[in-house]
């Protein structure tokens, strides 16, 4: 019989890969290999310039196919001088490995490679065990994951409940785990007025003006209270600019950003059409131009508690000690695509480097992690 698969030398092994996005670094290369060994039917499905790899064990559209989806791609380094240890060196430290993507998520990724080859070899599931990896993530996440369901649907390719297995705990090992998502999207605010000198104002029509009333009106009153199983939605203004460098100018042009991210009680359009009619309505009180270019990274999703959130929950108080808080909290994640799929869930480690300089997790989280995703799919096969 092969020796089990070891989650924290193949979590070293994807961290040397820099797979900053996106580049793919040699991660998928090395999964695919590890995949296809254990008799892991494996398919590249790059799109756009992005990497992604599809693997199954057992039939095509089996009854039960459980599902894992995950990242390889990283975020970039920033100062590669400011961190103690290689950030692509995957350096073990009093117990700790430092390196871009240990955290989020080249462990959770060896956690669940490593957890369905060992299941496979030692007690052949009734059903199929796929995983879905991307390389797109932490990028724009069009050719990503979403390329990979595409790909599927052409396929016949389906899982029946897909686990992500992003960092989901923001402090202790099995705190937490994720039932939703709440819904992101960004409004890029452009104004247009009429240049003018600042002592005669009345000859000009300021874009600042306008932005500043406009930012006023989104942000007078909450957008809600929350909602069964989320939090308050949040409005932020996260950039005003016009690029003037005179103080005797009122300037032509002005721009604003801002950022919401919303639960279950708006959706997208909806929250279009909200700032939209507030932009409308500036526009007619200071006779300024708004337009407005709005972007929506995800709608609010929510799988409701049941079984499968509660055979997850059992698997993490079994080998934890703690039962998992269900939440929607945190940004987004490419649950938010697989969840138009089949049901998911997403549980993984604490998450409290990820992004960071000096980016590391606890080496026995690893080990934890695999036991915990061991037990998941045994327990949904028994």
């Amino acid at each position: 019989m092969s020796e089990p698969v070891d989650p924290v030398a193949l979590t070293a092994a994807l961290v040397r890969c820099p797979s900053v996005t996106p580049e793919e670094g040699g991660a998928l290369v090395l999964l695919e290999r590890l995949l296809s060994d254990a008799g892991f039917e494996c398919a590249r499905v790059d799109r756009g310039g992005v990497s992604n790899l599809f693997a199954r064990w057992g039939l095509r559209g089996a009854n039960r196919s459980f599902g894992f989806n995950g990242h390889t791609d990283v975020v970039p380094v920033g100062d590669a001088a400011a961190w103690t240890h290689d950030p692509f060196g995957a350096v073990v430290v009093d117990g700790w490995m430092y390196g871009r993507g240990t955290t989020d998520m080249k462990s959770g990724v060896a956690a669940f490679a490593a957890a369905a080859v060992d299941f496979v070899r030692e007690t052949p599931p009734d059903g199929a065990v796929i995983l879905t990896i991307t390389g797109d993530e932490e990028g724009a996440s069009v050719d990503g994951t979403v390329a990979l369901l595409d790909w599927m649907a052409q396929h016949g390719e389906r899982m029946t409940h897909c686990l992500v297995g992003e960092p989901t705990c923001p402090n202790e090992m099995g705190e937490m785990m994720k039932i939703g998502r709440r819904g992101s999207m960004t409004a890029h605010i452009s104004a247009t007025g009429v240049q003018g000198h600042s002592a005669y104002p009345h000859r000009a029509k300021n874009p600042m003006t306008a932005l500043v009333s406009l930012l006023a009106r989104l942000e007078d009153k909450p957008l809600d209270a929350g909602s069964d199983h989320f939090d308050a939605s949040t409005l932020a203004i996260t950039t005003i600019d016009c690029g003037n460098p005179a103080t005797n100018v009122i300037p032509a042009r002005g721009t604003a950003t801002v950022n919401i991210r919303f639960n279950d009680l708006h959706s997208g359009a909806s929250l279009s059409r909200w700032l939209q009619d507030h932009a409308q309505a500036v526009a007619g009180e200071t006779g300024v131009r708004l337009d407005l270019k709005l972007q929506i990274s995800g709608e609010s999703f929510l799988t409701p508690p049941g079984e499968f959130s509660a055979l997850v929950a059992k698997a993490v108080a079994t080998e934890t000690g703690r039962v998992p808080v269900a939440s929607t909290s945190g940004g987004t994640s490419d649950a938010r695509f697989v969840k138009d799929h089949c049901p998911v869930v997403e549980f993984g480690l604490v998450g409290r480097t990820m992004h960071q300089v000096d980016e590391r997790v606890e080496v026995a989280q690893i080990h934890q992690l695999k036991t915990i995703y061991t037990r998941i799919l045994r327990d949904y096969f028994a």
